[in-house]
């Protein structure tokens, strides 16, 4: 017996051997990607993990405040810094590669001035400001000091990345994901004011953890001010403005909409709908992140053709993971928040479904990325966001704030069919017309994914009947395997025949 343990012991220690053998052959980069991404993983299932634990600690009315101030800090942050710390600084960090240190320093400076600046803007006339986005004070100076946060760690971790420095990132990444959520409970469980205590813990962990990060650029740079990469900074930042304001608004103006046209509650309500969907963001973000160099590999190289065999396996995969969330999602509610949340139940299909295509739209937009067609990025998200706004503002007040769940969902169809329609014209111009995807696929694939999680959505009061389908589906998946098989190979034959 004790041979037998120590020869399995000795088997594990050769195994671990030739794994970590197999890890030091990879190259840095590819260990940073890799490490990069299990933080990723780390960082968004301990957020799902919190959200179960806030429902409970506060009532729908608290969670929706809480939501819309950090609707509002997305909107507004990127105003405050003119997301400097975004593309801009990766950018200026291969043209200034000489002079990087000074570089980092100087956008420091000159986030530290814009915020000071709206500080300043803030102070002299606070009532003005506090009625105007609904906040008290204390929540409006949480929101400008959580922006120079935020921008001071933007800077530090692009330049992580950068240098392949992923020990440092992931282990500040991570350990501020576990404490954050950690302090801001034990300060709500001894506040009587939940929201502000929520924000207070964001506030004092993130001014802990990145605000060393500013001085260390400080120190190593010894420029605040450099006019010439001021000038570049702001030259660039402020054209796309527009762009990162219009995202920014598209994934979140329903909910403040919500909050203002019916309240807190229902705000707080369709949050937690809207927060379960985007857990599928984890595998958006991975399958992009994976697909994309690929992607881009093949636009270089001109193998426009083998792009599809890529996006198609990677659709379905995004397709049937978000069937699964819509199937289940009556489950996925009553276990991520008490009874008073469940109707948010109903808006998770249209959010999910929305999660589908905004994988789709990636799979278009890559091409205007690569050819640097900035103009046509912008152009779609501004059209979807003022449409998402105008559509919310009619069927909010008609339906109440269900219907902002199938206006984000049209927006996002919309959004995905722009991205497609600049594609194809990109590769008229630069591809002599060749097309990388076929159209009928594409649009049959998305109205079968849609047709599915309506059906199921249908069957949510009938519990029986759900779970009736799904055996169904279950056994004449196992009972016709073989046909299935037989049929998918005829099926992607034609689709072979019909895109040649």
């Amino acid at each position: 017996m004790i041979e037998v343990s120590c020869d399995k012991f000795c088997e594990d220690i050769v195994m671990w051997k030739k794994i970590r053998k197999k890890y030091e052959q990879i190259p840095i980069p590819g260990r940073a990607a890799i490490w990069f991404t299990v933080c990723s993983f780390v960082q968004k299932g301990i957020s799902a993990i919190t959200v179960p634990i806030f429902t409970r600690l506060l009532s729908t009315e608290e969670y929706g405040k809480y939501n819309v101030f950090n609707t509002w800090f997305g909107i507004l942050s990127a105003i405050l810094t003119l997301s400097l710390y975004n593309g801009i600084y990766m950018q200026g960090m291969v043209k200034y590669d000489q002079d990087r240190k000074s570089y980092t320093s100087s956008l420091q400076g000159l986030t530290l001035v814009l915020v000071l600046m709206w500080i300043c803007i803030y102070l002299c006339m606070p009532s003005f400001w506090n009625r105007l986005f609904g906040f008290s004070t204390c929540h409006m100076i949480s929101l400008l000091i959580l922006s120079w946060c935020e921008a001071v760690f933007g800077f530090w971790a692009t330049e992580q990345r950068v240098r392949y420095r992923y020990v440092a990132l992931v282990a500040v990444t991570i350990l501020v994901t576990v404490v954050k959520p950690f302090l801001s409970i034990i300060l709500v469980l001894l506040s009587d004011d939940k929201v502000t205590a929520l924000i207070l813990g964001m506030v004092i962990v993130e001014l802990l953890a990145y605000g060393w990060m500013f001085f260390v650029h400080m120190a190593q740079g010894r420029k605040f001010f450099v006019k010439q990469y001021w000038i570049h900074a702001v030259v660039l930042a402020v054209p796309l403005l527009p762009h990162y304001l219009s995202s920014t608004i598209l994934g979140g103006a329903d909910r403040i909409m919500i909050q203002h046209m019916i309240g807190d509650s229902a705000a707080g309500i369709y949050s937690l709908a809207y927060s379960v969907a985007m857990l599928m963001i984890i595998f958006n973000g991975s399958l992009v992140n994976a697909l994309n160099p690929l992607l881009y590999q093949s636009i270089k190289e001109g193998k426009i053709q083998e792009m599809k065999k890529m996006a198609y396996p990677s659709l379905a995969i995004i397709a049937l993971i978000n069937i699964a969330l819509i199937i289940f999602a009556p489950e996925i509610i009553k276990i991520f928040a008490p009874g008073e949340y469940y109707e948010a139940v109903y808006i998770v299909p249209p959010a999910a479904m929305s999660v589908f295509f905004m994988f789709l739209y990636q799979l278009f937009a890559c091409f205007e990325f690569y050819y640097e067609y900035s103009g046509y990025i912008a152009a779609a998200t501004a059209v979807a966001a003022i449409m998402n706004i105008a559509l919310n503002y009619v069927f909010i007040g008609i339906y109440g704030y269900y219907a902002a769940g199938y206006t984000t969902l049209v927006c996002y169809i919309l959004y995905a069919f722009a991205h497609y329609c600049f594609m194809r014209r990109i590769c008229r111009l630069k591809l002599n017309g060749e097309m990388p995807y076929n159209a009928r696929y594409l649009i049959l694939s998305s109205v079968a994914f849609m047709a599915v999680g309506f059906l199921f959505l249908s069957t949510y009061d009938y519990p029986v009947v759900r779970y009736a389908i799904l055996a169904v589906i279950a056994v004449t998946a196992v009972v016709l395997r073989d046909k299935l098989r037989e049929t998918l190979r005829t099926v992607l034959s034609l689709k072979k025949n019909l895109d040649e």
